[in-house]
């Protein structure tokens, strides 16, 4: 098999070894497509630590079945899955049965990417995000994006999104937003009118950013008594606390999850919205690269490059 390792900052180097075998309880796939994600650009960035070896990256995959662990397997030879595991920038990983579920019949396998679209639908499964809601959605990248359509199938009445790039405020028009904000204009638009039905503030916000000031745009956007998902990466830096958050008794959530059975659950729920067309990837995944170029398709992302939301290595 081939796989591409982290040997210094931001180069990658591909090496050959022997396939590994599944064990029970494992199947071992071919990878088809793996996303490339941004939680995984700091190691891209820095490399692997003086002395310590390179560094496997990718945990997006959709693969198709090549060999099982046991004859009880619920999986066969030849079928497309997706679900949790890697590392995925390989030709072969392998995978835990039950950490994985069937690519929808109809669906192109890299629009069928599970992790990232599980990891959303866990953390919006958990505001009060009903019918005729209000919400916000701070951050227009891939996550952002795809907060907006699942925001979206629960019908709210109106959806904002807030980001620096015009590019990306285009694309959340074309799925679905009504209002469209630049940063710097949001405490205009909190200002407008901050009482009673006419109130501009969401009922719920969806920070997407990871980053503090991307906190920072968000809290006043939230109504009093509103709820605050922080579902971006926020795994480095300061993410400080609003005090204003606390006197509006406002309710925040931490968006991440790292309790497998509920990711997986709610991985069936978002790839039924994909099967059923309520989701789509098609306007998130804008470019495609090979195993040998994984390098590329982090540089793109770590430059924030014009057009540039979501890459996918496909081996």
């Amino acid at each position: 098999m081939l796989i591409s390792r982290v040997v210094a900052p931001r180069t990658s180097r591909i090496h050959e070894e022997p396939t590994p075998e599944p064990a029970p309880g494992q199947v071992l796939v071919e990878i088809v497509a793996s996303g490339v994600c941004t939680s995984d650009l700091g190691p891209w960035l820095s490399g692997p630590a003086d002395g310590q070896p390179p560094i496997e990256l990718g945990h997006e995959i959709t693969g198709r079945v090549v060999a099982t662990g046991s004859a009880t397997s619920r999986w066969r030879t030849g079928e497309l899955v997706t679900g949790l595991g890697g590392p995925g920038f390989a030709s072969h990983a392998v995978l835990d049965d039950d950490l994985l579920l069937p690519v929808p019949a109809g669906i192109e396998p890299a629009h069928a990417i599970g992790e990232p679209i599980a990891t959303l639908e866990e953390a919006i499964s958990r505001t009060p995000l009903s019918p005729g809601s209000r919400v916000a959605i701070v951050g227009l990248g891939f996550m952002g994006l795809g907060l907006l359509q699942l925001a979206r199938s629960r019908m709210p009445r109106t959806i904002i999104a807030v980001d620096p790039n015009p590019e990306a405020r285009a694309r959340a028009l074309s799925l679905g937003a009504e209002v469209v904000l630049h940063p710097d204009e949001v405490p205009a638009f909190v200002a407008a009118d901050g009482t009673g039905a006419a109130d501009p503030r969401a009922d719920v916000v969806l920070e997407a950013t990871g980053v503090t000031r991307g906190l920072a745009t968000a809290s006043p956007l939230v109504r009093p008594f509103g709820t605050l998902c922080v579902v971006g990466y926020h795994h480095t830096g300061d993410a400080p606390f609003d005090m204003e958050l606390w006197y509006k008794g406002a309710t925040v959530v931490n968006g991440f999850c790292p309790d497998h059975p509920r990711v997986m659950r709610a991985m069936t729920d978002a790839l039924g919205q994909v099967a059923s067309r309520a989701f789509t990837f098609a306007p998130l995944i804008t470019h495609r690269f090979g195993l040998d170029r994984v390098d590329e398709a982090y540089a793109l992302m770590a430059d924030r490059a014009p057009g540039f939301v979501k890459a996918v290595v496909e081996p």
